[in-house]
């Protein structure tokens, strides 16, 4: 054991070994641009891919929408009614929710 651990010493000891794992460990660990840091980013980036993706498919039903009320005021008293909770005078509306 005490063998192995004097080998071990003897190659850290060496100068170039020390300067690789030296940047190594501040390569993976430390830094701005670490190994820990750009996977945090690349989970960020892919959660918010799914979060403009899901928005994109917003966006196309609300266009849809948008398009199917444009100069048709059934379909726009209809989308207040059921959207909005709207209503005519003298009357009432109950809003039963599960």
């Amino acid at each position: 054991m005490k063998k192995t651990l004097l080998a071990i010493w003897r190659i850290v000891k060496n100068k170039y070994v020390a300067a690789t794992l030296i940047f190594l460990l501040f390569f993976i660990f430390l830094g701005e641009n670490s190994l820990l840091v750009i996977n945090r980013l690349s989970r960020e980036v892919s959660e918010l891919r799914k979060d403009a993706s899901i928005i994109e498919k917003d966006i196309q039903q609300d266009s849809i929408a948008a398009v199917s009320l444009y100069g048709n005021p059934d379909a726009i008293e209809t989308y207040g009614r059921e959207n909005y909770y709207m209503k005519r005078e003298n009357e009432d509306i109950f809003i039963i929710k599960d």
